[in-house]
């Protein structure tokens, strides 16, 4: 390899190139998903927190409706605090270890 003469062909650049591919892609991809932040904080779209959440945008106006979920309305644009739904997700997080109510334990 000490002499052989690098060409567009040979495996050393088709390599190079190849990942130099793979970084545009992932430079891409952040840049589309990249969203300024304001005051140190995220704010997501009904859509983001269903995909999130895994839950229909529905039901997450029945949260809003119920006052299970803060949220932000400007006009007919709801948004989310970011913290608000991990703060929420922690809050109601079950240990695994957590014995149900009127359960009795397996014998």
């Amino acid at each position: 390899m000490d002499n052989d003469l690098i060409t567009k062909d040979s495996e050393l650049v088709a390599g190079f190139f190849k990942r130099l591919e793979r970084m545009l892609t992932l430079i891409n991809e952040l840049a589309l998903n990249y969203r300024p932040v304001l005051k140190g904080e995220r704010y997501l779209s009904d859509k983001e927190v269903s995909e999130r959440l895994k839950v229909s945008r529905r039901t997450l106006q029945d949260y809003r409706n119920g006052r299970k979920i803060p949220y932000f309305q400007i006009g007919g644009k709801v948004l989310y605090r970011e913290s608000d739904i991990e703060q929420l997700l922690e809050e109601n997080h079950t240990s695994a270890l957590h014995r149900c109510p009127g359960r009795r334990p397996r014998q």
